[in-house]
């Protein structure tokens, strides 16, 4: 082989050789740092993985808040989607202001052994602008199942 192709072709592949190790880093570091998001109908069914970071939301179900330690700021509460699923959360830090029971959430964190998904960060829903439609479906169909338990009672 003519020592200026020899030359060429050793270049050549040493460009590929680090566009594909560029390239296989970049999609590791991206797939790393994806968080899914998941219901809580989905969290239930087993269809969330454990000790991975994901996304989970839903509406405080009511009656769920408790801070076991009254002098801290860990806080646990029940994400519903008002079907029947729902899960504990454990939460240390502060919640946003306009966190309560019925508001839409959003928390990001993982699930341990025992399904409680312990929260790094929550997300209360502050106005009707940005709702991601999984957390708009769920509201919807509590009003609608609301609204005939409503209805129902005045049947009666």
């Amino acid at each position: 082989m003519h020592p200026v192709r020899r030359n060429r072709l050793i270049t050549v592949l040493f460009a590929l050789t680090g566009v594909a190790v560029t390239a296989g880093l970049v999609l590791n570091a991206l797939s790393e740092n994806i968080n899914l998001f998941y219901t809580p109908e989905e969290v239930v069914a087993g269809a969330a993985p454990e000790g991975v970071r994901i996304r989970v939301g839903g509406l405080v179900a009511d009656g769920s808040i408790s801070r076991p330690d009254t002098e801290g700021v860990d806080v646990e509460f029940v994400v519903s989607d008002m079907d029947g699923s729902d899960f504990r959360v454990r939460y240390s830090g502060l919640l946003p202001a306009l966190f309560r029971e019925g508001q839409g959430v959003i928390a990001t964190g993982r699930l341990d052994e025992n399904r409680m998904f312990i929260a790094e960060e929550v997300l209360a829903r502050h106005d009707e602008t940005y709702v991601p439609a999984e957390i708009m479906d769920i509201h919807n169909n509590a009003k609608a199942a609301q609204a005939a338990a409503r209805s129902a009672q005045y049947d009666d």
